[in-house]
């Protein structure tokens, strides 16, 4: 059995005027999300044996502060294909991780790691949570998935159980849609 946690990157500052993309920092309600949520970690006792990464800005800063609310920091591998990736390169990714890591985070964007969770667990309406997360993974949401299999070269589409998905509305109201 190997587990997956999904962390999309906190809401970033659309009014900072950087040149790419790439370099978009947090804005202060991400900035919040994310310390929340690596509280929420926290309080769960969720225990990761590899973080892997975008290494855009806005998931460094992500996780900065998801570690600083975790109590812990975890030294990344920082992996380029994340950044913006569709499902099937998350595929690729996920099927490289080393089979000594049992617990996985994986911090990254949209639309990939919704793709990406829709493609890992089943359609077949036993799970409530993939409904949620077919509406929207938002940022600085975490999706904790178990997966059957032994190797993580053996991922694929239908092998996951959603075990939970949180948003950061759920544990903060005012951090839900239309608030600033």
């Amino acid at each position: 059995m190997k587990r997956l946690t999904l962390l999309r990157h906190a809401k970033s500052d659309w009014d900072d005027p950087v040149a790419r993309d790439f370099d978009r920092p947090l804005n202060r309600r991400g900035e919040k999300a994310a310390l929340l949520m690596g509280q929420f970690a926290a309080k769960r006792k969720m225990q990761f044996d590899l973080l892997v990464a975008s290494p855009a800005v806005r998931v460094v800063q992500t996780l900065e502060t998801f570690f600083e609310g975790y109590g812990e920091t975890l030294d990344a591998r920082w992996d380029r294909r994340i950044y913006l990736a569709s499902s099937p390169t998350l595929f690729d990714v996920v099927r490289d991780f080393p089979d000594s890591a049992d617990h996985v985070l994986m911090a990254g964007h949209n639309p990939g790691f919704e793709e990406l969770i829709l493609d890992l667990v089943p359609d077949d309406g036993a799970s409530p949570l993939r409904e949620d997360v077919e509406v929207k993974f938002p940022t600085a949401s975490i999706a904790v998935m178990d997966l059957a299999i032994d190797h993580w070269a053996q991922a694929g589409e239908n092998k996951a159980t959603l075990v939970s998905f949180t948003r950061p509305r759920d544990l903060d109201p005012a951090l839900g849609p239309g608030t600033r």
